[in-house]
Parts: structure tokens; sequence; C-alpha cells
């Protein structure tokens, strides 16, 4: 590369000079910061028009039913749209969105052209007859999973035990890296490519997973050179490496944003970037280039383009994923594995964004916690946390384990490390309707078909724990195998019909994949199996004869009170689930990963589910998450966050999402003490290797307001289940849903 001196001038120079290797670079070149928050400065008066400008669109989107417009004449590509600004391109410093204007959403029918034609009527609007004349001749994602579907898993997937699939629109959780573009320009990037499959093709004997190889570069190289186009229409080439702070913002985010028009999937997080940034900003200020007032402005038009990022969802979708969210999840600090904090002054500048712009649920802001985070961090993030409940919290001593000291979040709490490994996402399985299901010898308690093999039906008597649990787990063997080969199908079908080119081309050749698996009613099946063992649980029966209800008599113990003997049979669950989960080889050579997360699908999947052996009635709502069932973790907020640390990550590494919700008064009475707490509950909480935590510090009063009277609160932001959402945009039952989770009032 020739044209690096200028953009690599006095950075310090290491492997990463030679080959790709972005974590080499911000380890050489980065500068930690220990200092506290007083260097940060307010918004500009163009980013203040800039945001009366976003508010007014936030407020026609609202009043449209959530959706602004929506262009049905085109499918959204890399280059479908001419360049499109917020207010104009002299007004915008960080420029580009997905469609010509602010908040318009594309057509993206790859996934399937049903569920676009459904999203486009749902608000109103009607596709075009040339794109479904062109999509009635084009096999879809779609089309090919249920074409390839057995009638078993399509039972399954309708009765709700596997729900949530990524069989009808794009799977998502796939971080592109895209700080690579920034560091050394796309074409050396294209030439690493090029030899990269000219190297495979040299092989003595292309197999077929080097067939398929082989292919996957060349759509690559095809979409690195179209992002190169799509900058040119914003009159920038990106060619080259960047040359300063704000073309390594601007490259990288033309990097997200091809990758946001190419693909609608679930979660396109925009990986760890802010350390990154920070070399680029503190020297364009050492060189007297740039102000702390302008790289604050740089960072506040950043995150205001990601705010702006929209997808055409189905309602169906969104009764999974409630709020709108695209989960541009942007990771923060963490340590490096020698030790030392990586909190940057742009650590800050990203958390600032909040009070500079406003609370937000976008971007997904997630702090890499560890106990050698700078002290006045950990206390600048409580305090953001109290104001604005936007972040969340996992743990970097955790991950950095099993990940390094480069990974990221996808979606909610899912870690990989960056360019190095991708994720084929897979949504949840019900544990508590797969215990129903054994009770009743495979049968679906709602429907009454037969959906998994006949197997022991259980009689009148009260029901014997170690009977119940053994035939439980045959059921669950079942359904892993099950899960993984509908899974195999699903990642399959969308390589061959929705393949990630541009994501990926900003990934190792040789990547590594995970198979992300999860779970939903996991307290609901941990609090029944409790009161099997230890209260006597008589099963009610219906006219034909399908157990669909319980007496109860005597106490239990309920998960999420600190209690051994209720807590250790969920951690057995999971951890027996997911040994069953890697006996079936998944797709490409995939690693299983699992998680107990429920995003807000925790409504939906408890909707589908007949009542339980805990007492919860049919159709009321799961707790979300790992969390413990609204009102039982009754022992006060550490005994709860406690029960849920006790879980391994190790077998669930997808995630293990824990949505916290404490009083202020709780945490403390003045500001300072509310601070100094939650820093250490955080600190306690991660150092018994507990991975995530969702913080709210707010009064279920203020919810029941904002419910009732949605102009009172316009902009809360509340922490859901691995994202943060805007309350206003819940429905009616997830917002009661929310309202009737426990809210702490005594640590």
């Amino acid at each position: 590369m020739n044209d690096n001196r200028i953009a690599w001038r006095s950075f310090n120079k290491g492997v990463w000079c030679d080959d790709i290797n972005v974590s080499n670079f911000i380890k050489m070149n980065y500068t930690a910061y220990n200092g506290d928050s007083s260097f940060l400065e307010g918004p500009t008066e163009r980013t203040k028009k800039e945001m009366e400008r976003v508010h007014e669109l936030l407020i026609a989107e609202n009043e449209k039913g959530g959706v602004l417009n929506v262009d049905t004449s085109k499918v959204i590509t890399i280059l479908s749209h001419p360049a499109g600004y917020v207010v104009d391109k002299d007004t915008d410093i960080i420029v580009g969105l997905q469609t010509d204007e602010p908040l318009k959403r594309g057509v993206s029918p790859f996934a399937g052209i049903r569920s676009s034609v459904k999203a486009c009527n749902a608000y109103g609007y009607e596709m075009s007859d040339k794109i479904k004349d062109e999509f009635t001749y084009r096999t879809t994602h779609n089309t090919g999973v249920f074409r390839a579907y057995t009638e078993t898993m399509k039972k399954a997937r309708h009765a709700g035990i596997l729900t949530g699939l990524p069989d009808a629109y794009a799977r998502g959780r796939i971080i592109g890296d895209y700080r690579r573009i920034a560091l050394y320009g796309m074409d050396f990037l294209i030439e690493k490519k090029k030899y990269d499959k000219d190297k495979l093709g040299e092989k003595e004997f292309l197999d077929d997973e080097t067939i398929h190889l082989l292919e996957d570069l060349a759509k690559q190289i095809e979409f690195m050179y179209q992002l190169k186009e799509l900058a040119l229409l914003y009159g920038y080439d990106i060619s080259k490496p960047a040359a300063n702070a704000f073309e390594a913002i601007q490259w990288l985010y033309f990097g997200y944003l091809g990758a946001v028009k190419e693909q609608n999937g679930a979660a396109n997080s925009i990986g760890r970037i802010a350390e990154f940034m920070d070399i680029y900003i503190e020297r364009d200020i050492k060189e007297d280039t740039l102000t702390e007032q302008k790289a604050q402005e740089l960072i506040d038009d950043l995150v205001i383009k990601l705010r702006l990022v929209r997808h055409l969802r189905t309602p169906e979708y969104n009764d999974l994923f409630a709020g709108d969210p695209v989960w541009v999840t942007l990771a923060l600090a963490g340590v490096t594995n020698e030790g030392k904090h990586m909190v940057s002054k742009t650590s800050y500048r990203v958390l600032n964004t909040l009070y500079n712009l406003g609370s937000s649920a976008e971007p997904n802001i997630t702090v890499l916690w560890s106990e050698r985070l700078p002290e006045n961090f950990k206390k600048f993030c409580a305090k953001v946390s109290i104001d604005t409940d936007s972040i969340q919290y996992e743990n970097d001593d955790l991950m950095r384990r099993m990940y390094g000291d480069d990974y990221a979040i996808a979606c909610c709490v899912s870690a990989m490390k960056m360019g190095k490994q991708m994720q084929f996402f897979g949504a949840r399985c019900n544990l508590a309707k797969i215990l129903l299901m054994t009770l009743n010898g495979g049968k679906d308690e709602i429907a009454g078909d037969q959906i998994a093999p006949e197997g022991v039906v259980f009689g009148d008597e009260v029901l014997d724990f170690d009977k119940v649990y053994t035939e439980y787990k045959n059921y669950l063997k079942w359904l892993a195998k099950l899960y993984v080969n509908t899974m195999n199908i699903i990642h399959y079908m969308h390589d061959k019909y929705a393949y990630e080119r541009l994501m990926m081309s900003l990934h190792d050749t040789d990547v590594e994949r995970l198979m992300a698996f999860g779970v939903s009613g996991f307290s609901v099946a941990v609090d029944s199996l409790s009161a099997i063992k230890y209260a006597k649980v008589y099963p009610v029966r219906d006219e034909r004869g399908l157990i669909t209800d319980f007496e109860i008599k005597g106490n239990f113990p309920k998960y999420g009170n600190d209690d051994d003997r209720v807590d250790l049979i969920g951690k057995d669950l999971i951890e027996y689930f997911y040994r069953e989960l890697c006996k079936t080889p998944a797709y490409r050579g995939a690693k299983h990963t699992l998680s107990i997360l429920t995003i807000t699908s925790n409504v939906m999947y408890g909707r589908k589910t007949g009542s339980t052996p805990d007492g919860r009635k049919a159709g009321e709502p799961f707790a979300p998450g790992a969390n413990p069932m609204h009102g039982r973790d009754a022992e006060g907020a550490l005994a709860s966050l406690n029960s849920v640390a006790k879980l391994d990550y190790a077998c669930c590494r997808d995630g293990i999402s824990n949505t916290f919700s404490i009083t202020p008064d709780a945490l403390g009475k003045s500001e300072d003490d509310r601070i100094e707490h939650l820093v250490a509950m955080l600190d306690g909480y991660f150092l018994q290797d507990a991975h995530h935590l969702n913080v709210n510090v707010l009064n279920r009063e203020k919810l029941v307001a904002a419910m009732n009277d949605p102009t009172l609160y316009p902009s809360l932001t509340i922490r859901v289940s691995g994202y943060a959402v805007n309350f206003n945009k819940l429905t009616r039952d997830k917002q009661e849903e929310v309202i009737a989770r426990t809210f702490h009032h005594a640590m």
C-alpha cells in the first residue's frame, strides 16, 4: 500500500501494518482515559437544529402508526437510491441514509415476498407489480425453507414449541468489522479477498464446502465494489485509508450503511468502534485540527444516523420483537488481555449522546464491565443508567476468557470476535410448553395435536418429580434434535437465497461459525418442576382427557430468591439441554451456543402456552429472559441477582439476559448514594461470573402514567430484555407485562 504514509502518520506500527489486524492497531495506539466526565461538551447549535428536524420526523412517524413512508417502487439494495440527507448535504456531517429520505423504509423481499407484501399492506401501502412479478419467478429464502421443512417441524412451529425462527425474515446477528474500511481502505480489502479466492481455487480437491466458499467470496467481492460506488454517491472515495477522524467515522459508517441497505436482518449491530474512533480523534486534537466540541459533534451526528435506521416488518415480527428495534448494538470499554482497561474519552462521548440528543433505544449501548474499569467511568455509567435507563452491562471479565479482547455484542447480549466469528441466529424453543407436552404424552395442550412421539400419559394422582423429570428430559432430547435440524435447513436456505455479501466481506475468509439456540419459559419451567418436587401438584383434565390445569397444595421454593433447592434445578435443566443440542451437528460446522433470552416475545410465548404446574394460568406472559417470574423474587434485589448468577455461561454463550428494575429510593436517598450503590451492585454481580444486566431505575407509577397518557413522557426509554425501547412504542399488552414485572423496593 503506497498511500498510507499520510493516513497512518504518527501511529505506532505493529503487525497491523502488514496484514488485517484491527485489534493490534487499537492496542498499539489507543489512549486509556482515567479522568472524569468534566471534559465533555454539550450539543452544538447545528446538532440542536438537526435534532429538531429528527424530532419532527419521529412525531410524524408516530402519528402515521409507526411507519412514516415506504418506497414500494423498487427493491432496496446498496445502490438502489440516490443520496439522502436528514437536512441537506451542507448541514449533515456524517452522511448516508438507507433510502433517499429519512425514515423512509425500503422493500427487501429476498427473505420472503409474501412477508414483504404483508408488511406493506399492514401500513396501508401496496407493493408495486414490478417487484411482485420479478419475485414470482425467484426463489426466496422463505420459499426454500418451507419446501424443506418436515411436517413435524411445521407442527412444532405452529404450536409455539419452536417460535421466532428466522424462516421468514433475514437472520441478522452478523457484525461486519466496519473498522477495516477506515484503517485499510476498500482497495486493499478487495485485493485480500481476491487473493484468498485464488488460493482457495488452487486446492487439489474442491469439495462441497470449498465450492460454497468460492461462490461466497465472489459475491463478497462484487458487493465490496458496490460499497465504493455508494460512497461516491455522497462524494467520498473510500478506496484508500481514512486520513482523519471525520473520514474514519464516515468510512466505517458507510460500511454499516451498506450492510443495513443490503440486509434487513433481525439485528445489525455496529460492533466495538469507540476506541477505534478515539485514536483518530485524539490524533486530530493533538494536531490542532479538531476541538473537543467538534469531536463530540462527530459522535453526535453518527448516533443521529444510527437512530434513524429502519426496516419494514410484518405485524407477526413486531409481535415477537416489540417496539420496532433494530439493535444497532455498540459495545464500549472492557479490558485487554494484558490487563489494561479500554476506556477512552470516546467511551464517554458515546454515553454523552444520551444527554446531548436525549435518551433513546438506539444505538443499543452496551458497557463491557470489568472490575478493572476506572472508578470515574463506572460512576458515570451508573449516573447515565439512573438518568436514562438506556444502557446495559455485560461481564467483560467473563467473556474475555472465551472471546479475547476484540469481541463485540450482536443483537442483545451475544458475543462474537470482531471479523472472525459470525452467527447463525435461531430464536427460541418453549421449555414450559414442552413440560406440558411431557405430561400429555407428546400432545399439544391447546390444540390437542400429537406433535412429539407418544410417551407416558400421567394419571390423576400427585405428580412424581423423578418420573416427570425423567420423561421431560426424554422430550427435551427429542426437541434438541428437531431444533438443530430445523436451524440447519433455515441457514442452508439463507446462505443460498439471501446471503449477507457485504457484511461477510468484512470478516476473515476462514470465519468461525456459531449457531445460536435459545430457550423461553425458563423460570416457568423451573418453578413448575420445583412445585412438583416440593408441593403436591394434581393434574386437572379437560373433556378431551388432556391435562390443562393443576391444583397445587402446599408451598414450594421459587426461582429468584437465592434458594439452591430451586436454582440448581434450573442450572441442571439448562446444562442438560445444551448437551443434547451439541449431539446433533450444525450446518457448516457451526459451534452450538445457547441463550436464555426472550426479547419481548415472552408475552407471545405465554399466549401460546397453557396453564403450568407453578400456578401460572393459560395465556399469561412468561418472565423475560432468565428473570424470575413477576413478583416471585420476594427476598430483595441481591437475592434475585444471586439466583440468576448461578447459571453457567459456559453452556449459555449466546447470553443469559437479566432485566432488573429497582426504584430510585431503594438504591439510595441521594444521587451520590444511588451511583455508589449501583456500581457496587454491578461489581458484586459480575464477580459471581454473572453475564448480563439491564438496569431500570424508576417507579412503576411512572410507567402506568405513561401508558395512560403517552404525551406525559414522549421519549421514555426502558430496558426490556437485552435491548432498550421507547415505552410508548410498545403495544398495550407489552406495556402491561412490563408494568407487572418486579420492581425491587429493597436491596
